[in-house]
């Protein structure tokens, strides 16, 4: 088999992950990881053997091209603003493309620019069908594993009544002893934005799209204990739980369906009345001679704080959990599956590095390796259980069962 040459977009958190596991497990020529920096010590370590660093920028979709057009695989680890132009390029050169990030921005509400990006998705799509590879978004934690565990509970059930997928990173122990009992594991700005993101989910058979300013009131949160946590986790909706149904082939078929953000108890309270405080909102406004977004200086401000971020001492945890009721066989049941992950603190990697940027590195591997057979764009429910449940095994990530009699 001929050797392969492997692209790593952006050097981050999660493109530290997908390196160390790419690095470790695959038989490549050559790594290439590709940043706006340009300091080797972020990659020593591996930068002996087969790793280079290169120095790119990447909204120049001519410098992308000629990076990507010799290469077998590319994992995009940057941030979500350059996921859709770089799956562009990679279907255009022939490239197969691994990414965390959704492909359409779950803010956007002009439907026009949605129906637009449908139209360049399904571009992309052929394209990548036509040159005989691979892309595959959304494959991090949530969305990603929540989305295998999904397809393959829904395997188990005749029919499903209810689903309710979970996922989370948060602080535990002495981690989470701050004024938010909440530190950042990834983009600052995205999870400010996260904060008032309309949701969607099905209730009673209907469609119901919740505003962003409401997805914190009481009645539209709920409340899960897990036997591993000493606390209960408060949910509350995050994402388009009917996109989802669709995908799944279950939206005219289910009677309730939600996709939930867990945090600890209090953090609801205190984002509804941010939210509706409008420290969130994109319109800027006057102070003094200057004009100030309020969500950039409420990124800006919590991101000045090392109280807000993790320390090397401090532990983290990751969770997907897929809750499903149904019947088989006639026979009502509940089928709950669960990953709940954290810090390895013997070799640094955050439960949120472990959990998306290892996941990606699964997912490139799978594809290097023809187990996920499927060209064009393809969606985490497209991935065999076992094999992400075996890769995932390798960095004792378990994923459990529980079925319990309805």
């Amino acid at each position: 088999m001929a050797k392969k040459k492997i692209i790593i977009l952006g050097l981050g958190m999660q493109g530290k992950a997908a390196l160390d596991d790419i690095f470790h497990n695959c038989d490549v020529e050559q790594i290439i990881v590709a940043d706006n920096q340009s300091d080797l010590n972020t990659i020593r370590q591996y930068s002996e053997k087969n790793v280079k660093l290169m120095n790119i920028d990447a909204s120049d979709t001519a410098q992308l091209t000629l990076l990507m057009k010799d290469a077998s695989l590319v994992i995009d680890a940057l941030p979500g603003n350059f996921a859709f132009s770089v799956a562009q390029v990679a279907a255009k050169v022939g490239v197969n493309l691994v990414s965390s990030m959704y492909y359409i921005n779950p803010l956007e509400k002009d439907l026009q620019k949605i129906q637009k990006l449908l139209e360049q998705q399904e571009q992309i799509n052929e394209s990548a069908k036509n040159n005989g590879i691979t892309i595959l978004p959304e494959f991090g934690l949530d969305p990603g594993i929540d989305l295998v565990l999904g397809a393959q509970a829904l395997s188990e059930f005749d029919s499903v009544d209810i689903f309710n997928s979970y996922g989370t990173g948060l602080p535990v122990d002495h981690s989470a002893q701050n004024t938010l009992k909440y530190r950042f594991s990834w983009s600052v700005e995205g999870v400010m934005k996260a904060c008032k993101r309309p949701a969607r989910i099905i209730h009673e058979n209907r469609d119901t799209e919740i505003n962003g300013l409401d997805i914190f009131k009481p009645e539209n949160r709920h409340i899960i204990e897990l036997d591993e946590l000493e606390m209960p986790m408060e949910c509350y909706p995050n994402g388009n739980s009917t996109y989802y149904a669709e995908i799944y082939n279950i939206k005219n078929t289910v009677k309730s369906m939600g996709r939930y953000a867990c945090r600890w108890p209090g953090h609801c309270d205190f984002w509804e009345r941010i939210a509706n405080s409008g420290f969130l909102n994109d319109e800027p406004i006057q102070v003094g001679s200057q004009k100030v977004i309020p969500i950039e200086f409420t990124t800006a401000l919590l991101n000045s704080q090392q109280q807000f971020h993790y320390n090397e001492s401090d532990k983290d945890m990751a969770l997907a959990r897929v809750d499903m009721s149904g019947t088989k066989d006639g026979k009502n049941k509940r089928v709950i599956y669960q990953l709940l992950d954290f810090r390895d603190m013997d070799t640094g990697f955050t439960a949120m590095q472990r959990t998306v940027g290892f996941t990606m590195g699964i997912g490139a591997r799978l594809i290097l390796n023809d187990e996920i057979p499927q060209k064009g764009v393809i969606s985490p429910i497209d991935v065999p259980f076992k094999k992400l449940e075996n890769g995932l095994k390798q960095y004792n990530m378990n994923i459990t069962r529980q079925e319990i009699s309805l």
